[in-house]
């Protein structure tokens, strides 16, 4: 059998310059949006919350039922401090 030889391919400076710079509009237009930016760290997080909310009901909930309400529970809890804030901090509002 004959050996494999693995080539290392170095990048061009265009593609890493493109690279740098399509990584920059992404980072800049993620400061302006911040709501696709919280989705996803949202749906991160629910992928800890589910399995927990699944296994505490012992099995009775199917996985798409957990999925929701560890959804619904992380848009409450993130619902009830954005209304504490706004309550007790209107001058940032």
């Amino acid at each position: 059998m004959k050996p494999v030889r693995i080539q290392r391919i170095i990048p061009s400076p265009q593609i890493s310059d493109s690279v740098f710079e399509t990584a920059i509009e992404i980072w800049s237009s993620a400061k302006r949006q911040k709501l696709p930016l919280y989705l996803f760290l949202g749906m991160c997080f629910n992928l800890v919350v589910a399995p927990v909310v699944y296994a505490a009901t012992n099995e009775t909930f199917s996985r798409n039922q957990a999925w929701a309400l560890g959804l619904l529970g992380l848009v409450t809890v993130g619902l009830s401090i954005y209304l504490f804030f706004v309550m007790f901090v209107p001058e940032k509002f």
